[in-house]
């Protein structure tokens, strides 16, 4: 997998939202910016990540997966912050 076909699935689970992702065979970073965070603890953000790259999970195809997941607000706060 590359990090482009991982940032295609998960925008279509999250329509709208600010995907990147970088790292190379089945090992990648991914951070969300999206709008459907908004009151979700970190857990149940990081599921709704991994659900949109089940299959290929399931399938051995993407071994790990570090996820950021934040609201927009929380990224411009973290920015801020540098914390990115």
């Amino acid at each position: 997998m590359s990090p482009s076909e991982i940032e295609q699935l998960v925008l279509q689970h999250f329509t709208g939202a600010e995907v990147s992702a970088s790292g190379d065979g089945s090992h990648f970073k991914v951070r969300v910016i999206s709008e459907q965070f908004d009151g979700l603890r970190p857990v149940k953000r990081q599921q709704m990540v991994y659900a949109s790259v089940n299959e290929q999970i399931t399938s051995g195809a993407l071994h790990a997966l570090q996820i950021e997941a934040y609201t927009p607000t929380e990224w411009e706060k973290a920015k801020r912050l540098q914390l990115n």
